[in-house]
């Protein structure tokens, strides 16, 4: 009996060993992002209608991209509105879109895509869908998952901003000091 109970402990060590280091080598894999600036494709996602579209004035115009979470659509609110209030993101050159993740929300899709369009029908806002994670597979992201995420894409196609999760006073001045070149 003994020995029985002294082999099982040995297993489930061994066992919680392993599945901890596999744990670890997929977050890893997962939460490896490509290092900025790099190339990305226009990609084939999902209107508000569940319509096929891909991302407006691509290689038209370069594109600020607000890739959100419905469960955190707030993190960064106060400064999304400062930006939009003081317009500093805005020219000529430059164009704003919203794409909203619906593979990691609690919420149902329709729901969410119900609750965008009658938001936009308020603010004129353009916003897609990217039901499967396709953005942030696609472009080297990592794990966006209850995250908000800010991107900007040169209409040459280059990644040449990228940042998730709350941003602090260095990540808004570093947006800043980039989007001055693209606007």
């Amino acid at each position: 009996m003994r020995q029985t109970i002294i082999f099982l402990f040995t297993a489930m060590l061994f066992l919680a060993g392993t599945q901890s280091a596999d744990a670890q080598k997929r977050k890893r894999v997962y939460d490896d992002v490509e290092p900025i600036p790099h190339k990305v494709e226009n990609l084939n996602l999902v209107d508000l209608n569940n319509e096929p579209c891909t991302l407006p004035y691509y290689g038209e115009k370069n594109l600020l991209i607000f890739y959100v979470d419905p469960d955190k659509h707030k993190q960064n609110d106060k400064f999304v509105r400062d930006m939009e209030e003081s317009g500093r993101a805005a020219g000529d050159n430059i164009v704003g879109f919203g794409i909203i993740d619906l593979k990691n929300t609690l919420f149902p899709n329709s729901i969410v895509r119900a609750l965008a369009r009658w938001r936009t029908e308020k603010n004129k806002a353009t916003i897609i869908t990217d039901p499967r994670c396709i953005v942030a597979e696609k472009w080297g992201l990592g794990d966006c998952n209850n995250k908000f995420t800010m991107m900007l894409v040169s209409k040459e196609g280059e990644l040449v901003f990228f940042r998730k999760g709350e941003f602090s006073e260095e990540d808004q001045a570093a947006f800043y000091e980039i989007v001055d070149n693209y606007r």
